[in-house]
């Protein structure tokens, strides 16, 4: 068993290298410089896409840091060191933040506080239902989430929630195009120009450069950086609530659910360790992490996927190296300077990045649908994906009585909702549902059947592609002509 962090961490080898083959586990560590320099990779790694977060909804860049390092730190306690991981802002709260606070980085007017209190209530309840979901799962297992959403819902929910928030990127390109190409062409660049953790931090390097193309282009004003303390608190704001907003908010659960299993089987992948007792736990971290970030004022968290590239690439799933870059995290709330240079990030750097994140939160979904071979041959399937992918790109809207569903709320709940319906409704009939298309190209089960396999062994092309041609040699393996 692996030593947890109350108790220390054993050393692995000599601390100074990794043999061919193994990996750092959680419990182990090398030695302590080795440690720390890792701890700072991982700070390093998730400051792109936890910044981007509090500076699309208008919310304090250092109040959100804070949390992310006081939210990893409880989640190692909790975990009790076996799960390492980074709990960084949660795009999945994008669309309902917005929704609520009705905030544009393009508009130029100040984040209305009351709102801001109003969405941080929303978050406090998505922490509330993700720590319950823990609860439960901690005491039954996790099973009944994988019937509940599985693969092709789970895909959906992902990928709605990238391409629901393309028009907000696209609102921030227009206000400097110049500068979000140069972002966009940046990252992209970068990724397949450099090799491990550079490739792996194209979105932090470019940003770094889009910033500086703002500077040279006059978009980056300073005045409130030279104004700000050296050193002080992040600022915090209490929360206010309205149940009318819980519509909005409540379904990003699903996805935050998601997003911690996928963490836990990526990680037991990795390390070899299982650790399929500790979900639950993971959960309920990470819903108590979210409460406090509400709390304060910060954004809600989640497990961290750069994180995850970190480790592939240092082979290290130390959670001192956890410790150590929470610990950094908070450090460096506690310098306004230093919040205010990330606040300072203008809309067209904000706008490339943007483009390039929902795009990949987008494919992520798509990703999980090809990982687990989703068959859209089905009809069940095509129009699980169809019909709630269409209602969150469009950002259908429900009022029910005082209550607002929105975008990714009414699209997470009709891919739950269309699934088990079709899935039922065809179970209790007894039907075969036909394929949706049948003028489409064969796929998926259609390429299993006998009728289509008989039809392919004694088709023309197979013929033909069986039939010696002008070109081929003969046994002695001389061309004839």
């Amino acid at each position: 068993m692996s030593s947890s962090p109350s108790r220390g961490w054993r050393l692995h080898g000599d601390g100074r290298s990794i043999a061919p083959g193994e990996v750092v586990a959680p419990g182990e560590r090398l030695t302590w410089p080795r440690t720390i320099g890792i701890g700072v990779q991982h700070v390093v790694a998730m400051f792109g896409a936890t910044f981007l977060v509090p500076l699309l909804t208008g919310f304090d860049p250092a109040t959100t840091l804070f949390f992310t390092g006081v939210g990893t730190l409880l989640f190692l306690g909790i975990t009790f060191g076996r799960l390492p991981s980074y709990l960084g802002s949660s795009f999945a709260l994008l669309a309902p933040i917005g929704a609520v606070t009705g905030y544009t980085r393009d508009s130029g007017l100040p984040l209305d506080p009351h709102k801001a209190a109003l969405a941080q209530g929303g978050i406090i309840s998505v922490g509330l239902c993700l720590l319950v979901v823990g609860v439960i799962v901690h005491l039954v297992g996790s099973a009944w989430i994988d019937r509940l959403m599985p693969p092709i819902v789970t895909g959906a929910i992902v990928a709605l929630i990238g391409f629901n928030l393309a028009p907000a990127a696209w609102g921030n390109v227009t206000k400097s195009p110049v500068t979000a190409v140069v972002t966009i062409v940046s990252i992209l660049v970068i990724t397949v120009m450099f090799k491990g953790l550079i490739g792996r931090l194209a979105i932090l390097f470019g940003v770094l450069i889009g910033y500086a193309t703002a500077v040279l282009r006059g978009e980056v004003h300073f005045d409130k950086v030279a104004k700000a303390p050296v050193l002080g608190l992040p600022d915090f704001h209490a929360p206010a609530f309205d149940l009318r907003y819980l519509g909005l908010f409540i379904p990003v659960v699903l996805v935050l659910i998601a997003e911690n299993i996928g963490h836990v089987k990526s990680v037991s992948a990795m390390t070899g360790e299982d650790l399929d007792d500790v979900t639950g736990r993971a959960l309920f971290a990470d819903g108590l992490s979210t409460m406090l970030a509400g709390a304060g004022g910060g954004s809600g968290t989640t497990t961290y996927a750069e994180n995850i590239g970190v480790m592939a690439a240092t082979r290290v799933y130390s959670t001192a190296a956890y410790v150590v870059a929470a610990l950094s995290a908070l450090g460096l709330s506690l310098l306004p300077k230093f919040g205010q240079i990330i606040a300072s990030i203008p809309a067209g750097v904000l706008g490339g990045a943007a483009t390039v994140l929902y795009g990949m939160i987008g494919m992520l979904g798509v990703r999980i649908w090809v990982q687990n071979r989703v068959d859209f041959s089905d009809p069940v399937n095509l129009n699980t994906a169809a019909v709630s992918m269409v209602v969150a790109i469009a950002d259908y809207t429900l009022v029910w009585g005082d209550m607002t569903f929105k975008g990714i709320a009414l699209g997470s709940a009709a891919a739950i909702g269309v699934y088990h319906a079709m899935r039922w409704i065809s179970k209790l009939r007894g039907t075969n549902l036909e394929q949706a298309s049948p003028a489409s190209a064969p796929a998926g089960t259609e390429l299993e059947g006998p009728a289509y396999s008989g039809r392919a062994a004694h088709s023309p092309a197979a013929a033909s592609a069986a039939a010696p041609t002008s070109s081929s040699t003969d046994g002695a393996g001389n061309s004839r002509a």
